[in-house]
């Protein structure tokens, strides 16, 4: 049987961010329709092929992520997705927030009212603050189909925020008579004068919703308390809320036994990085491996007999580095109440790009779970240079996660790449070597990968646990511009993995931070490490030993990157290093044919 994952990202624009955009998105005019999808080009010169993105305007928080094996063979995702960016400021006043959803592999977006199978739209035009939502469906969360809007606010001055989406498997809502799979979704209400909780359901599998009509089921009479993900808890039989107060640094914990009615069971607050307000809680059981560097990692006695939770927190303002961030904390969760194990704060990842992630809902919680997160930071996300080809953010590569004890860190996040296989442009690798000492391998990439995605496995054996020396590195170079993209680890002193992305010309900003860094033990009982690196187009995400650290880096190049080096030099003696290099295809292929959709594709720059 085919799996089937969606998820929501209503996440909104703001309007003082909408009207902060020095480039302005492409019109989609009278393109945009009820029951139609929203066509795109996925061919630009700054597309990625492997990473969601939608097919026009603006998207950011992913929201709303659910695996459904009943349904159909699809995996959907929902995003806020603005589809009207109007040339003038008075034209955004008017008509900037129209909604939309695009039903891609993980998505749920604008809201809708459905009736004997119809999908009747509220209102086309909405308050300048909110964007249109996006709605998507994928079976392998790579290869992805835009499908027609599924959601839209209700009136003149609303928003639909971020938000999650569950299986009511037991109809406990009462809202799905007969049926096993209806879809409800939990997002936030905006208004100028409050921020409130409100359901919807669908009982087409995600594709059209119904508005509860006793809509808030929770008010505060707050304007800072939004992003509810919801999850069911097993041990006590009912739903249970994460929610941000976001400028009292707290995490409400609600629960409720029908997804209607809801009770205030405790807070987790002021922990960790503060920033200035906290955003898009997650809460999510996670399984917790003994050992990260056992032969066999995954191994049921590898497993510990824990029931450990993660609470994940992002903060926008406020980052070290600038902008947005996300933090995990590992602890224990009764149905109530979340104690974290201790009181480190953990950032989620090292460079600048990956904010807001969220775990798909209805994983089996003993297996690894399922995460996407957006790849972009509030600093300069609405000034991007793919506002030119009409697409502004992606959403960073699917990730599995796990917990594990490693060195000096007995609850490490593992987040690696989800099955990239899946996107494989052929059965071999470009590339490998199984010899890489103190020498260099060189790759030419052009014309040989037309996604221009690749995927680099770099893996070092025999370093000693003490005096280790040499580095490995990996530099992707444009031929015809001379701009350069790199990145490595350093075995000697305080071993540390590094990216540049500073000799890139396609975009300049003060806050586009160039370099980033972070310090990692090489397990001493395996003197092994591993780094992969995703690259696709303008993004590139590196993982160090399954996951433990990882970094996401978008980039803007004016020339194609069309040579990889991979470069190991001084290494310890003894000590050694194999590479593989495997082309990526592109997820958007079908979208790019005759019939895909609608969505249009153009030729290259290069």
């Amino acid at each position: 049987m085919f799996e089937h994952f969606r998820y929501i990202a209503v996440a909104a624009l703001l309007a003082s961010l909408v009207a902060a955009q020095n480039t302005t998105l492409p019109h989609p005019g009278d393109a945009v329709s009820i029951g139609k999808p929203i066509d795109g080009n996925y061919d630009g010169f700054y597309r990625p092929q492997i990473h969601f993105s939608p097919p026009r305007g603006f998207m950011n928080d992913p929201n709303g992520l659910f695996y459904d094996a009943y349904v159909d063979p699809r995996r959907k995702e929902l995003f806020e997705f603005n589809v009207l960016v109007l040339d003038s400021p008075s034209e955004r006043v008017a008509k900037a927030s129209f909604i939309s959803t695009i039903n891609v592999y993980p998505t749920l977006a604008a809201l809708h009212e459905f009736n004997s199978g119809q999908i009747i739209p509220r209102i086309l035009l909405q308050a300048i603050s909110i964007g249109p939502r996006g709605h998507a469906t994928s079976r392998d969360l790579y290869h992805w189909t835009n499908q027609p809007i599924a959601l839209f606010p209700g009136s003149q001055g609303e928003g639909i925020f971020s938000g999650s989406a569950v299986i009511d498997t037991n109809n406990t809502s009462g809202f799905f008579p007969n049926q096993t799979d209806g879809v409800v979704a939990i997002y936030t209400l905006n208004t100028p004068q409050e921020q409130t909780q409100d359901i919807a359901y669908s009982r087409d599998g995600g594709y059209t919703f119904t508005k509860y009509k006793n809509n808030p089921v929770i008010s505060i009479n707050s304007t800072q308390f939004r992003d509810p993900k919801v999850l069911w808890h097993q041990k006590t039989s009912r739903w249970v809320m994460v929610v941000a107060y976001a400028q009292e640094y707290t995490v409400g914990i609600f629960s409720s036994p029908n997804l209607r009615t809801w009770t205030h069971e405790s807070n987790f607050t002021h922990r960790g990085l503060l920033g200035l307000q906290y955003e898009c809680p997650n809460l999510v059981q996670l399984p917790t491996l003994k050992n990260a560097s056992a032969p066999s990692p995954f191994a049921a006695n590898n497993v510990a007999d824990v029931d450990s939770w993660l609470l994940f927190i992002s903060i926008n303002p406020g980052a070290p580095l600038g902008g947005s961030i996300s933090q995990y904390f590992p602890g224990s969760f009764n149905g109530t109440q979340f104690m974290p194990y201790d009181g480190a704060a953990r950032i989620a990842d090292f460079a600048k790009d990956a904010y807001a992630g969220q775990f798909f809902y209805g994983l089996e919680p003993s297996k690894p779970q399922i995460s996407i997160a957006w790849a972009s930071n509030w600093q300069y996300t609405n000034v991007l240079p793919t506002a030119d080809e009409g697409f502004r953010s992606i959403m960073s590569v699917p990730r599995t996660a796990v917990l594990a004890n490693t060195t000096r860190n007995p609850h490490a996040l593992l987040s690696a790449p989800y099955n990239l296989s899946a996107i494989y442009s052929g059965n071999e690798p470009l590339v490998s070597s199984q010899s890489l000492a103190n020498e260099s391998l060189l790759v030419d990439l052009s014309e040989r990968i037309p996604s221009r995605a690749i995927s680099i496995m770099m893996r070092a054996t025999s370093i000693p646990s003490t005096n280790a020396s040499g580095q490995m590195n990996f530099t992707l170079l444009s031929t015809t511009t001379g701009e350069y993209l790199r990145g490595g680890f350093f075995f000697s002193g305080d071993s540390v993995l590094w990216l540049d992305r500073g000799n890139t010309r396609g975009f300049n900003n003060e806050f586009f931070t160039d370099k980033f860094s972070i310090a990692h033990l090489v397990e001493p009982e395996t003197g092994m490490l591993t780094m992969q690196v995703v690259v696709d187009r303008s993004v590139l995400e590196v993982f160090l030993d399954g996951g433990v650290k990882t970094g996401t880096s978008v980039f803007f190049t004016e020339g194609e990157l069309d040579v990889l080096s991979l470069a190991v030099g001084g290494l310890s003696e003894g000590a050694m290093v194999t590479a593989e290099v495997w082309g990526l295809g592109s997820g958007w292929q079908s979208e790019m044919m005759p019939g895909g959709n609608g969505t249009q594709s153009i030729s290259r720059r290069w």
